[in-house]
């Protein structure tokens, strides 16, 4: 990642971005909230990279209203982008997802941009739901060439996630991997991390994390481990460790908040993220 100043404006994001983490921390103590299990579902980025092998429900729709992410390395160079999602259950046990990265850079060579960083499809199927066994999934993805400060060409990648439950915790891995070169054109950097999974190119990563909820506060607390591999051969094995949490506000509204710590690699330093996300449902009925 090639350093540039750091302008006031990112300065003042980040501490934003440390208010709305120790805003979903302080939301614990609030009163108990019923019938509500969208913050158990984790997703990729809200709040760690590592997600549950579980879709959304048939017939649910989820927007992911513009999940943050900021990060500093240690060289000092600051970059942050947003990605909106729009998730549907479309077929049971099938998570459908969209997204737009946007990225922002500023200070590079005096000039400032903000563009569209790709488009995220992916495709999440449930393969079976917990017994003596952990649940698990597969998912496809690919980012596509769309956008200024998008790849030169398509990305897609395979992802496999197994979660498995215990009285006092969750566990999850993942193990992704992406097809094809890197980069030739300036574009996204190659381990760009601007979102949590999908515009980080790496060629192979695998992570775990557990996560603890507390149903009667409607929280899931979580850590992660991850190590990952840059589409960019050339480039260190990265490995970053994260936490954060997640909160239901109302029954169809639930925030998150989270940072973390990139110990190795050329882009090592820390990073903060934050999101929410609205569920909503489809135009139609259920066939009888």
């Amino acid at each position: 990642m090639t350093p540039f100043p750091t302008p006031p404006r990112l300065r003042v994001a980040g501490r934003l971005v440390a208010v709305a983490v120790l805003a979903v921390a302080l939301a614990a103590p609030l009163a108990p909230l019923a019938a509500q299990t969208d913050y158990y579902n984790t997703d990729a980025g809200r709040p760690v990279r590592i997600e549950d092998a579980y879709a959304i429900e048939r017939r649910a729709v989820e927007l992911q209203m513009a999940p943050f992410r900021v990060e500093r390395a240690r060289g000092g160079a600051y970059r942050w982008g947003i990605e909106p999602e729009l998730a549907v259950g479309l077929f049971p046990r099938t998570q459908v997802e969209i997204g737009f990265p946007l990225a922002h850079l500023e200070g590079i060579t005096g000039r400032r941009q903000t563009a569209l960083a790709g488009i995220d499809a992916s495709v999440l199927y449930n393969l079976n739901a917990e017994t003596r066994l952990p649940a698990l999934a597969v998912v496809a993805d690919v980012l596509l060439p769309v956008g200024a400060m998008a790849p030169d060409k398509a990305y897609p990648s395979f992802k496999a996630i197994a979660t498995k439950t215990f009285p006092w915790a969750r566990f999850h891995v993942n193990g992704q991997v992406t097809v094809g070169e890197a980069p030739a054109a300036p574009g996204i950097p190659a381990s760009t991390g601007l979102s949590a999974a999908s515009t980080e190119l790496s060629r192979w990563l695998v992570g775990v994390a557990v996560d603890r909820t507390l149903p009667l506060r409607s929280l899931l607390l979580t850590a992660e481990l991850v190590t990952l591999q840059p589409l960019d051969a050339t480039e260190p094995r990265a490995w970053d460790v994260a936490g954060g949490a997640r909160y239901q506000l109302s029954p169809r509204l639930a925030v998150d908040g989270g940072g973390g710590y990139r110990l190795s690699g050329s882009d090592a330093g820390w990073f903060l993220t934050a999101g929410a996300a609205v569920s909503l449902g489809l135009p139609w009925s259920p066939r009888r």
